[in-house]
């Protein structure tokens, strides 16, 4: 079935709306193929964490978008990843990195996993991941990603970023490569005789008609579960937060390059810095903390208890859609489903669901013959990510709370992350272990020996014998020396900005 003169209705902008919109007038554009996106003009973009991982940059590289063009107008910075405080309360592992991947990385991390696996069978070896990536040294000294010309080495990074303005630029964007803009408050959505979606229809009169039809209506899943009956599935079991509060706080002096994860009584808080301010964020349980008690702890966090500045409360609906894709309709972004920001993972989904999406529609004739494999492949997508989500909680220290209690006794895990486990604490090595028994997860395996590293998951330190002559093969002083003298291709944040 040709392509030509095919209709696409996103419905819904925001970021994931305007995203599947330029992903489709950039890959489809020129083959005859209509979009037309349409949005509330009442309804505004959550931008809950506002921040990203590396997806996003292959995302604007795509579309062929400059970060020149682009940061500036959504006050946007660098980010090379994510610091996680007061998650252990073990000794020496209070605090660790999550580091955006460098090509730097393969002369250090061997070294890591080697340490790592000799802590894991008693020896007492350096084996915390700080100290042995690149990013987490350029976050600590508040240095952007981008290297000198001569430096020859990669280096991924991610944004964080307004994600309002973010919205109102890809929607500029789309319009000006040929997307056709509509705003209309949708009060009714017709099928054909086949269950198909056919019409949506707005006050006053509007009627758009399409041939497929993506649903980008938030939270509210106004095309794939309230038209469609598609079922939900809830990770409420697995993952106890489901409300959070937000303030903003002034920019003032250096402007970091990583976002910072501050675990609470009943949650945890986010900082995110911004070029014009800083995006602070409660993500709590509400079975745990009410919303007046979360507001204010997340006040005593910034010292603002005496602050007027107004509070945002949010409620999030965390799982996923049963199918992604279902009869003439793809769901994308909150419609199909949300996994708490702790990783800000939300536009990773939204890139990864476009992406494959249009993919597998293309390869198979414009036909829905890749339907279920594309359905199995969204699942999986999201279930690896709920399972390192999960790992920060049901690995925690802590036994200040209830909330923290409650997540290190809960034993309502899939067999995947089970297996993960296992591995680990059987000393063993997490890359061969996922080849051999094929397991399938979103995190490559220096994202796992970070946070079960970082996290202090080895046996008593009191039970530590020290390193043999033929075991102590790594010398500490001399990678931090040599991924300081890296960090001298490195300008600051501020600089690069």
């Amino acid at each position: 079935m040709p392509l030509r003169d095919k209709h696409f209705v996103i419905l819904g902008g925001g970021s994931a709306g305007w995203i599947a919109a330029n992903a489709m007038i950039a890959q489809w554009g020129d083959k005859g193929v209509n979009i037309t996106l349409v949005e509330s003009p009442a309804i505004n973009t959550v931008g809950v964490g506002e921040g990203s991982t590396p997806r996003l940059k292959v995302f604007f590289d795509d579309i062929g978008v400059e970060e020149s063009e682009w940061m500036p107008r959504c006050n946007a910075t660098y980010k090379n990843g994510i610091s996680f405080s007061g998650w252990s309360h073990k000794e020496g592992f209070d605090r660790y990195f999550h580091p955006f991947p460098t090509q730097v990385d393969q002369h250090t991390a061997g070294a890591f996993y080697y340490n790592s696996a000799l802590r894991r069978q008693g020896v007492e070896v350096s084996a915390h991941p700080d100290s042995y990536f690149l990013s987490a040294f350029l976050a600590d000294n508040k240095l952007g990603p981008k290297a000198a010309h001569h430096f020859p080495f990669l280096v991924e990074y991610g944004y964080h970023f307004d994600a309002n303005l973010l919205g109102e630029f890809l929607r500029e964007k789309a319009i000006s490569r040929g997307v056709v803009h509509q705003q209309a408050k949708i009060v009714d959505v017709k099928q054909n005789s086949q269950g198909e979606i056919s019409q949506l229809i707005g006050e006053d009169g509007f009627v758009v008609e399409g041939d497929f039809f993506i649903d980008c209506s938030g939270f509210a899943a106004r095309l794939i579960q309230q038209t469609l009956k598609v079922p939900f599935v809830q990770y409420g079991d697995n993952l106890f937060n489901d409300s959070a509060v937000v303030i903003p706080t002034p920019q003032e002096g250096a402007i970091g390059s990583q976002t910072v994860a501050t675990a609470l009584s009943s949650g945890w808080a986010w900082e995110i810095p911004l070029v014009n301010r800083i995006g602070n964020g409660y993500v709590f349980s509400a079975a745990h903390c009410s919303a007046d008690q979360a507001e204010t702890e997340l006040r005593s966090h910034l010292g603002m208890l005496d602050s007027d500045v107004q509070a945002r409360h949010l409620k999030m609906k965390v799982g996923r859609v049963t199918e992604h894709w279902h009869s003439n309709c793809l769901a994308v972004g909150l419609s199909q489903g949300f996994i708490e920001p702790l990783e800000a993972t939300a536009l990773n989904l939204v890139c990864n669901t476009v992406y494959d999406f249009m993919q597998t529609y293309e390869q198979d004739g414009f036909t829905s013959r890749g339907q279920g494999a594309f359905n199995e492949r969204a699942n999986r997508g999201f279930e690896s990510i709920r399972d390192y989500i999960v790992a920060h909680y049901i690995l925690n220290s802590r036994n200040d709370s209830q909330y923290w209690r409650d997540n290190g006794s809960n034993n309502k895990i899939s067999s995947t992350l089970e297996s993960i486990l296992d591995c680990w604490m059987k000393g063993q090595n997490l890359s061969r272990e996922f080849e051999q028994q094929k397991i399938h997860t979103s995190y490559t395996p220096m994202s796992w020996y970070c946070l079960l590293a970082g996290y202090g998951i080895y046996p008593d330190p009191k039970k530590l014998r020290p390193a043999k002559a033929d075991e102590d093969r790594y010398k500490l002083d001399k990678i931090e020396e040599f991924i300081a003298r890296c960090g001298l291709n490195f300008t600051s944040h501020s600089e690069q900005l």
